[in-house]
This record gives structure tokens, sequence and C-alpha cells, in this order.
């Protein structure tokens, strides 16, 4: 094995077609969906000039993400999840060109336009549970890791490159070409899934419904190892999600300069794109418990140097280790929670798991506001960072079925992830044994 091989673990990419084409189509998905995001805050600052209309994109994004993300786990469960994320990846091509038609137009309506940005958003909700099983039905139980390990390095770099390109595009050619361009990734990404193997639930195909999805919470709350994984998680974005606070370091002690404001977030993604370029010395460990566990701690850690650091470098330099920490918590997570699923249950177990993704952000974002509003930026920073260190520790310490949880070996012949009739990853208990 190449030292490249060990530090960036690609293996997935060679041992199963389907997954390599779903990881490029998604990946020119991900980078189109960039130019959507810039060219909606712009075109919503044209109309308003207000940033309480631009604030509103995120509760206008946030809001179906909560409402229909438990609808897409319960379909998820129930029909042939290509099916779902197909129908639901074309719903947001068409959604994309709509945004473009209206800008064509220059129909300039609010109302218009949030309409749509809601429909897209309804539909990343229903077909991202189902999304979100398709690594675990196309590889190799020791591979799971890897593979979203890649798909998250397509994701930081679509965040670091996406936004720049979207801007010159904007102010070359304006608001429709650049939504043309996420309207045509789109479809890179539509291709990507009809090529895909059927992928109907294993075993007992439970009903759509509100029953389904309460017993999907049940079936979490009786595995210590996934409410102990979204328990982590949810430590370290309630606690300790810094984005709404680095305007307020910025102006505290750099000025207020927007160049330095921009690098807050760039030096998050550096660090994001390091972890995912190093990805193989992670992915190939077994112990996956207890790598998300350290991963959160040191989240919280390094942004509570954040708010004691002084000097530009040193902030930059604990950013980048947070956004390393963030892409090994994700990436461990993710494989925990499809692996200790069984099918059955991994649709709505995954819409939670988006449910925790979407909106712990979010409310950890308004808890560091109101914090720095009633105290500072520093102390909501270092209070966030370290309480969410402390709450990692104790779920280390109590919930040994996580922190032992681990990662067996696995094969998977090329011919059967490819195939329609490709067996479950995580169906052996050979391959995933919680300790």
């Amino acid at each position: 094995m190449s030292l490249t091989d060990r530090l960036l673990d690609i293996r997935p990419l060679r041992s199963s077609r389907a997954f390599r084409d779903l990881w490029i189509g998604s990946s020119v998905g991900t980078f189109g969906y960039q130019f959507g995001v810039v060219a909606v805050l712009l075109q919503v600052w044209q109309m308003t000039h207000s940033p309480v209309w631009t604030g509103a994109i995120g509760l206008v994004n946030a809001i179906p993400q909560l409402v229909f993300g438990m609808v897409g786990g319960s379909l998820a469960d129930a029909m042939d999840r290509r099916t779902l994320v197909r129908l639901t990846t074309l719903g947001q091509v068409l959604v994309a060109t709509g945004l473009t038609v209206q800008a064509l137009l220059r129909l300039d309506s609010l109302a218009v336009l949030f309409l749509l940005i809601c429909l897209a958003s309804a539909f990343n909700a229903l077909g991202s549970p189902a999304r979100r099983t398709f690594p675990v039905r196309l590889l190799p139980a020791d591979q799971v890791g890897a593979g979203l390990a890649l798909q998250n390095l397509a994701f930081q770099a679509s965040m670091l490159v996406g936004p720049a390109l979207a801007g010159l595009v904007l102010a070359q050619w304006g608001l429709a070409p650049t939504y043309l361009v996420q309207a045509v990734a789109g479809c890179a990404s539509l291709v990507a899934v009809i090529r895909l193997p059927a992928m109907p639930p294993l075993g007992t195909v439970a009903r759509a419904g509100l029953r389904q999805s309460i017993d999907g919470l049940r079936f979490i709350r009786t595995k210590p190892a996934l409410w102990g994984s979204f328990a982590t998680d949810l430590a370290a974005t309630l606690l300790a999600m810094p984005i709404a606070l680095f305007p307020l370091i910025n102006e505290l002690r750099f000025g207020g300069n927007p160049q330095t404001l921009g690098l807050f977030l760039s030096a998050i993604a550096v660090g994001g794109i390091g972890a995912g370029l190093l990805s193989g010395t992670v992915t190939r460990a077994r112990r996956a418990g207890l790598i998300q566990l350290t991963a959160a701690g040191t989240w919280g850690i390094a942004l509570a140097v954040v708010g004691f650091a002084q000097p530009l470098w040193l902030v930059f330099a604990a950013l980048a280790v947070a956004g390393a920490a963030d892409t090994v918590s994700v990436v461990t997570r993710g494989a925990m929670v499809q692996l200790a699923t069984p099918d059955s249950h991994r649709g709505r177990v995954s819409a939670v798991d988006h449910i925790v993704g979407v909106g712990g952000p979010e409310v950890g974002n308004f808890r560091a506001g109101l914090v720095a509003g009633l105290t500072s930026a520093p102390v909501a920073l270092i209070s966030g960072g370290l309480a969410c260190a402390a709450i990692v520790g104790m779920l280390a310490i109590t919930n040994r079925p996580l922190r032992t949880f681990t990662i067996e070996p696995a094969t998977l012949p090329e011919e059967a992830a490819d195939g329609p009739g490709a067996p479950d990853a995580a169906g052996s208990p050979a391959e995933v044994e919680a300790r």
C-alpha cells in the first residue's frame, strides 16, 4: 500500500463503480448548490437591502428540513430508496430551473423566491435520509467511513471554492447564469442516481407514517451507541457552534476588517479539507466511537482556545484544528449510525441524523449570540467550548457501548456492490461489534 493510499483512503472509489459514480455526481451537485446559495443571498439583498430578510433565508431553509426530515426517513424505510432519491433530486433540478427562469424574467418577487427556496429545502429533506443510506449498501462495512470521508472532502472543497467562483459568475453575467450552473450541476447528480442499482429496504418493509417515525425514535433510545453518538454531536453544535460570534470577535480584536472575517470561515474549511486529505489515518481505524468522542472534545477545546486567543495566527490555527476535528467527528458518526442500524430502520435513523445535523448548528448559533449578548463573545466561546468538552467527557465515561463501538473488517465483492442484489453491508454480525 502506497503512502498516498494510507493518507487519503480511496478504496471506495476502486471497489465500487456505483459508489464512484455517485460520488462524482454528488460532488458536482454539491458544487453547483454553492452557486445557488450565493445567488439567493445576493438577490434577497438586492431586493430588500435588509439583514432581517437575508437572515430569513436560513429560516425558510430550516423549517422544511425539520418538517419533512422525518417524513423522508419513514419513506426511505417503506420504498425503494433509489426511486425516492431520483424523484427528490429531479424536484431539486426543477426548482433550480425555476430560480433561473424567475431571474431571467426579473420578477423581483420575494414571495416567489422564498417559495422556491422552501420547495428545494423540502425536496432535500425528503431525499436526504435515503441518500445517507447509500454508502452502507454499496460498500463493505470497513470502507463506509472512507466513503463518507470522501463525500465530506468533496463538500469541504465545494464550500471553499464554490462561493468564490459563484461571485465571479455573478459579477460577470448576473443571477440567471449562476442559477443555471446550479441546475446543470443538479442534472449531473440526477444522472448518477439514475445509474445506481435498485435499493429496496431489506427484510421487513415498514409502512410510511407517524407511527413508524416514532418507532424509529424508540429504536434509537434502545441503542446506547446511537443515542450517545447523537448526544455527542448535539453537545458540539448546541454548546460550541461559533459562526454567529465571528463578527463580534473580528470587531473586538481585529478592527472589523471584512477580509479577516472571511478568513475565519476559510480557516475552518482548510482544517476540514486537511482532515479529509488525511482521512486514511482515521477511516482504517476500528474504534469509531472513541474517535468521535475524541474529535468532539477536541472541537470544544479548540473553540475555547479561540475565545482566549489574541494573535490572529493563533485564532486561525485553533479554527483549523476545530475544522479538522469537526470533519473527523462527522465522518465517524455517519459510519457508526449506518453500521449500527439494521436496514429496516436505517431510513428513519438517518432522518434523525439529518435533523440533528441541520438543527443543531442553527440552534447553537442562536445560543452563542444570546450568551454573547448577555456577556461577551469570548465568554460565549470559552464557556461553550469547555461545556462541550465536559459533556463529551461524561458521555465517554458513562456510555460504554459508544466508547467501545468497533467496526470490524469485512469484504464485499465488487460485482455484488455494483449489482442490483447487493447485500446489506451491515447485515453480518461479524462486521460490526459494539463491545
